[in-house]
């Protein structure tokens, strides 16, 4: 599974071409913080609510949760779905807020 750092992806994000990104946590813990521009979609709804992110199967996509759990299981659903290009957000959104954004909120 192809993984990147939180600094990478803080990188990758201002590039003329930057990632999707694919939250997979709960909606209580996204209301908490989030990455601008993520879509939302729990890891337990992925089947049902495919079509909302079928247009990204081509493009890359950094999927991300709270630690890089959820994400890693989502990868290797989305993978068996035709994803080619699934990047997990190493540490999740915890460690991108201890190397990238050391005000956001923690939980």
């Amino acid at each position: 599974m192809v993984s990147i750092r939180p600094t990478d992806l803080a990188t990758a994000l201002r590039s003329d071409d930057p990632p999707r990104l694919l939250d997979v946590r709960q909606p209580e813990e996204y209301s908490i913080v989030a990455l601008p521009e993520a879509k939302l979609i729990p890891l337990s709804d992925l089947p049902e609510r495919l079509s909302e992110v079928g247009d990204w199967k081509d493009k890359e996509v950094v999927v991300y949760c709270h630690h890089g759990i959820r994400s890693a299981h989502a990868i290797n659903w989305l993978s068996q779905q035709g994803f080619a290009k699934l990047v997990n957000l190493t540490g999740g959104i915890d460690l991108w807020a201890v190397e990238v954004e050391p005000e956001m909120a923690r939980y």
